[in-house]
């Protein structure tokens, strides 16, 4: 709202970790466009954000789409700027992430990612945006990602310091804003520190560590504000200015649960999901002639090739894999890639990792002390999409409990000799295996997941007739 006195309201809609829950999109979509045409109608300026994450590939249409999907969804709310989260940048190969935005009608605002080989942002991308109300107070919005400092130049991208990346901006824009907004995929703790450090950030619309801000949260003069995550929830922001500052400012959320339904959005709903299964079904991938079982303990014929997907994809004679990957069994006939999908549909991708003798016995010792509180624990996040870990199984590796000894293939370890052993970068990330981190010479697969290994040996060892 403004008015003769130079009084305004600027009125923010922000979303954050969607992660494709399209079940939720219908009722999202109609509460965001309703409310702006309600601010605009108070005379409001309104602004849209994403914070990152839209996409998650454990949904069938992102999955055959590469994301695209999501983005042609964003564009039935005309955000004014999205930043992007590590399922964009880590989930997606540069060349997918490179056309992931071509059809895109917003801005991309990513201010800490560049490409090596021409040493700027990526073309889609935008460092920060100047946004000059009909009051004339001018915005500076620009956007950060998670810094996976170790993981992005496998996949041909560089990372900046998020500290150094806020002090480049807000220095080359000074005197330029009024108001600063940042859209920070970097989760709460580095939200909170940043506040701290650069007051000139009036406002940080937070995700990546899908915390839930219901009012809120102010750090010295900057204000926090998240939405949770997998669209639960929407944020909004309500801004009153005085001659361009800030003079008050209000955070809420609205638990999209609470919103009403319409008979249109289950149709919606199920037209999005079946036409991700059908674009994935038509995807033929191997034929069985018998059926291949999964069971959470014990043996089964579904970990076995895993186990020997991992060792034929990363040319090793040891891999270790868990249970709880393999969601489903497969029947016999042809197989597609949606049922593979169904089986698999986690975000990780396969890892060699060299290790002596000496720390290959402790990585496995680490293994066998979790082995039982692993086996029904509830993994959640980096990357497992699954219920629970599962038992640990081997390949080329055997424990014998009595007396603590690791042989490889039947020979007692060496403590000089190297050794190599496939299995997931999912292990890399977890804390039970620190061995892997500490002492692993680790080497990241990233031109192709572990759904799209497993299928591919399937692939060749099921050839279709």
């Amino acid at each position: 709202m403004l008015n003769e006195d130079n009084h305004e309201t600027i009125s923010i809609f922000h979303t954050n970790d969607f992660h494709s829950h399209f079940a939720n999109w219908p009722k999202i979509k109609r509460y965001i466009q309703s409310g702006k045409q309600r601010d605009r109608g108070l005379g409001d300026t309104v602004l849209t954000f994403d914070i990152g994450d839209f996409m998650d590939r454990f949904e069938p249409l992102t999955e055959a789409t590469n994301g695209k999907a999501g983005v042609q969804f964003m564009n039935e709310l005309n955000y004014d700027g999205v930043t992007i989260g590590n399922n964009e940048g880590l989930t997606n190969s540069k060349e997918q992430l490179n056309q992931l935005y071509q059809k895109a009608n917003f801005d991309i605002l990513l201010a800490n990612l560049k490409d090596p080989q021409t040493n700027s942002l990526p073309k889609w991308a935008n460092e920060a945006k100047l946004i000059v109300t009909p009051q004339h107070t001018r915005i500076l919005v620009f956007g950060m990602t998670a810094p996976y400092s170790s993981t992005y130049p496998k996949l041909g991208w560089e990372v900046e310091d998020v500290n150094q990346t806020a002090e480049r901006i807000l220095t080359k824009y000074e005197g330029q804003y009024d108001i600063c907004i940042l859209l920070s995929h970097l989760g709460l703790p580095t939200d909170r520190e940043l506040a701290q450090k650069f007051p000139a950030i009036n406002l940080i619309l937070g995700g990546h560590t899908h915390h839930l801000l219901m009012e809120g949260e102010l750090v010295n003069q900057t204000m926090l504000a998240a939405a949770q995550k997998w669209g639960n929830y929407v944020g909004h922001v309500t801004l009153t200015l005085d001659n361009h500052q800030i003079t008050e400012q209000t955070v809420s959320v609205q638990e999209v649960a609470a919103l009403p339904s319409e008979p249109a959005d289950l149709k919606e709903i199920n037209k999005t999901f079946s036409m991700g299964t059908a674009l994935l079904s038509a995807q033929k991938v191997a034929q069985l002639d018998h059926p291949v079982t999964t069971q959470l303990i014990g043996d089964s014929e579904m970990v076995d090739l895993g186990l020997k997907a991992l060792q034929a994809k990363t040319k090793t004679q040891g891999a270790v894999i868990n249970t709880g990957l393999f969601l489903k069994s497969l029947p016999a006939g042809i197989i597609d890639e949606n049922q593979i999908h169904d089986v698999l549909p986690h975000a990780m991708q396969v890892m060699k990792v060299t290790l002596d003798g000496y720390n290959l016995w402790r990585l496995i010792q680490e293994m066998e002390k979790n082995r039982n509180f692993l086996l029904r624990y509830p993994q959640k996040g980096m990357g497992f999409r699954g219920k629970v870990f599962g038992e640990l199984h081997y390949q080329g590796i055997e424990y014998q409990k009595a007396t603590g000894k690791v042989l490889w293939h039947g020979e007692p370890l060496n403590p000089q000799q190297n050794y190599e052993i496939a299995m997931l970068d999912h292990y890399l990330y977890i804390p039970f295996f620190p061995t892997i981190q500490i002492c692993g010479k680790n080497e990241i697969y990233f031109d192709e997941n572990l759904r799209q290994v497993f299928a591919h040996y399937l692939s060749d060892q099921f050839p279709i007739k």
